[in-house]
């Protein structure tokens, strides 16, 4: 089984539902066990993971994975090979990656890896948006450390040292209800929320900007109001998915909101910070290496999205995030180029085989 039929086993199974992640999460348990990879469950709030072990010594390396994936059309289950790309649900975000890992994994473990450990790291929930802890932050929460950490999120064998924060936001604008053939009489709650938008679009904290990022991002993701066709609206609610740039305090980018209509109701929904590792970090140097020897333009990288890199960054733990070639994450044409997973299979191995021979020096206290 090579990286690309791994993929497709991945990708076949929906695991924007529960039942898929537990099929899933079975799946993966036992490839590893099959290739004698030590690989133990932990159920953290009802959620199943797992944490798959090789290698001994001073130096702790972490591959970090998520098998969940966001809602597709049923035929994106269905993993399509096409002019050297694999097409299907989360072939980019990140099965192709994940599967690449779990196969470096169990190599560097068949070799006898000495001088690092390995351990890595699947979870079942990185996608969700939901208020409250996923895996990786409750693992992160109960102790769990490395000297490096490394997810494996869409880069195209770029090394991603800076991402976005996420702020999640339910702002409740309130209108004036007027019967809807004199509007004039209301205040239209819809109409006052899109303004309040294009506004949030012009505060000071959107124009902002870093080496890597040229700007913060802003999305209106879902609004509703109004009750009645025939009705102004005087009522609405719009949520907004603010993205901010390292170094960027979002309390001072809540204040600028509020300040725009004392009125409306501002709701934290998630608030994550931006990630933020020096691109001349040693482990990130070492990383590059071993990239650069299979892509000689691999360099570091600003990523839009936010990871769960995030929660191991809080406590200290150095972690960025690398993968495939590919493109259409969430989209409906999500592809990985398949020649680029044995790159980045082969880039891993030789990056924790380095770390193993070279001793780069260790990062967390007390780790």
């Amino acid at each position: 089984m090579d990286e690309a039929h791994l993929a497709e086993e991945l990708i076949s199974l929906d695991t924007s539902q529960h039942e898929g992640l537990d099929r899933a999460i079975d799946f993966v348990a036992g490839w590893f066990d099959g290739r004698g990879v030590q690989v133990r469950e932990v159920r953290l709030d009802g959620r199943r993971c797992l944490l798959a072990t090789v290698g001994a010594g001073p130096v702790r390396v972490l591959f970090n994975g998520h098998l969940d994936v966001v809602p597709g059309h049923p035929d994106q289950f269905v993993p399509v090979r096409e002019n050297g790309r694999l097409y299907g649900r989360g072939a980019y975000d990140m099965k192709a990656a994940l599967g690449a890992m779990m196969m470096a994994t169990a190599e560097l473990g068949a070799r006898g890896l000495e001088g690092a450990e390995l351990e890595m790291v699947v979870v079942p929930d990185e996608e969700r948006a939901d208020p409250g802890a996923n895996c990786s932050e409750m693992l992160v929460r109960d102790g769990l450390r490395a000297d490096f950490v490394i997810c494996g999120e869409p880069t195209d064998l770029h090394v991603g040292v800076q991402a976005k924060g996420v702020l999640l936001l339910e702002l409740d604008v309130p209108g004036l209800a007027a019967h809807g053939s004199t509007p004039w009489l209301g205040e239209n709650a819809v109409l006052r929320a899109t303004d309040l938008y294009r506004d949030i679009g012009l505060l000071p904290f959107m124009t902002a900007s870093t080496e890597l990022f040229g700007a913060p991002s802003l999305n209106l993701g879902r609004i509703a109001g109004g009750d009645a066709l025939n009705k102004v609206p005087d009522e609405c609610r719009m949520y907004i998915d603010v993205r901010t740039l390292p170094g960027q305090d979002t309390a001072e980018v809540l204040d600028q909101i509020r300040h725009l209509d004392p009125q409306v109701e501002v709701k934290v929904l998630l608030d994550k910070a931006a990630a933020d590792v020096p691109a001349d970090h040693p482990m990130v140097d070492a990383l590059l290496g071993a990239v650069r020897s299979l892509e000689p333009a691999a360099r570091a990288v600003g990523r839009d999205g936010s990871s769960d890199a995030i929660p191991f960054l809080e406590v200290g733990v150095p972690a960025v995030e690398f993968g495939p070639i590919g493109a259409g994450h969430h989209g409906p044409h999500e592809y990985v180029e398949i020649e680029s997973l044995g790159r980045y299979r082969r880039a891993l191995v030789e990056f924790v085989g380095a770390v193993a021979a070279t001793g780069v020096e260790r990062t967390v206290a007390g780790a």
